[in-house]
């Protein structure tokens, strides 16, 4: 296997988590670095600080990816008085670059969200907020069965019957036409004024709405037809993605205070902790979470039938208001532990794609705001 360059390796990392999936007002994918470069090494870790950049640094890593992003608002320089301009220098001196994966990854399979779900034990965990699908057409069009094949190819030409990792797919439905050409009309098949009978068949492919008229189009020039008959349908969202906000799945069944003691076993130990809001004895058999700042999804997690909900950076007021409607209870875990589960799930992801020919580590240094409880 050829030795990957931060190019390949850019790339690599947003096929798994797409930018465009990012919130709008993130600032993800690659901060720094020559994309030409070669990269032997890289360092995981959850946030691009100053001691993370001087550890990559000492290691030798060609890449810093994180979680967090450096910047999430613009700068006009950067320089050693401040931190983040330090994480710049620090690595550019190195010449290791930075890549950040953040919003795109919380939401996706093998992201954020769902690393916490299986660290945690979560059986059968899918998005709290399906992310919303593409929005995708359906055409129907029937075609004289010897042109039918000639119709396929022109749909798939333009963009139609792409269904993940296959194209050229189609339905196709036997019937008989029926018409009698008026006059004026010029048919390919039939008389004027007589009622003709056509062996013909009716072709289904999706696309994406975007590409309505091209594909419309395309199959008009494609019809024998002067007059086709067809028909174009927008078909609904099903809100089953696979990827989307957060993670809710079962457990257990076990008590809100085993399952706590698990949460707290199973995270990077932290000053913070774990904190418990709710009866330690009351059963516990669904867990929603939230990988990360997760109160805003508290008014959809009460919503659900989940027993209990496990997120980080959950404030007084909307944490109260939450438990006085006496819905699921609440487990509380510092930010960078809950995402720092991400971290060896990636980690294994780059091995597997990348062979031997990169070396990855996983930063096990605390970069959590909290460093002492007294």
């Amino acid at each position: 296997m050829a030795e990957p360059t931060l190019r390949s390796l850019v790339d690599l990392v947003h096929g798994w988590y797409p930018p465009g999936t990012a919130e709008g007002w993130d600032r993800v994918g690659l901060v720094h670095g020559d994309l030409a470069q070669p990269v032997r090494r890289i360092l995981l870790a959850v946030d691009p600080a100053p001691a993370v950049a001087q550890e990559a640094a000492e290691w030798g890593a060609d890449l810093l990816l994180t979680h967090h992003p450096l910047y999430l608002k613009g700068v006009h320089g950067f320089t050693s008085q401040t931190p983040k301009g330090r994480t710049s220098l620090t690595l550019a001196r190195a010449d290791c670059a930075l890549l950040a994966a953040h919003t795109n990854a919380d939401q996706a399979q093998g992201g954020v969200s769902e690393a916490m779900a299986d660290a945690l034990g979560l059986r059968e965990a899918r998005p709290i907020l399906p992310a919303p699908l593409p929005a995708v057409d359906k055409l129907g069009v029937m075609v004289p069965e010897p042109d039918a094949d000639a119709m396929r190819d022109a749909l798939a030409a333009a963009g139609a019957g792409r269904i993940g990792d296959y194209d050229h797919a189609s339905f196709t439905l036997a019937g008989q036409g029926r018409f009698r050409p008026l006059p004026g009309a010029d048919p390919t098949i039939g008389s004027v004024g007589e009622i003709e009978h056509v062996a013909e068949v009716r072709i289904e492919v999706v696309f994406p709405r975007g590409r309505r008229d091209h594909v419309v189009r395309a199959m008009l020039a494609a019809h024998p037809y002067e007059e086709p008959a067809y028909d174009v349908l927008e078909l609904a969202d099903p809100g089953i993605g696979v990827t989307g906000t957060g993670r809710i799945g079962d457990v257990g069944p076990t008590t809100l205070g085993a399952f706590a003691e698990q949460v707290a076993a199973t995270l990077p130990g932290t000053a913070h902790g774990v904190r418990v809001a709710g009866d330690l004895d009351r059963p516990v058999r669904r867990v929603a979470l939230c990988g990360g700042a997760g109160d805003f999804l508290l008014d959809t997690v009460r919503s659900t039938n989940a027993d209990v909900y496990v997120t980080s950076d959950l404030r007084h007021h909307p944490a109260t208001e939450f438990l006085e409607h006496e819905g699921p209870a609440l487990v509380d875990v510092a930010h960078w532990a809950a995402e720092w589960t991400w971290l060896p799930v990636l980690a294994r992801r780059l091995e597997g794609a990348l062979g031997d020919t990169v070396e990855v580590r996983v930063s096990t240094r605390s970069t959590d705001a909290w460093t002492h409880r007294l």
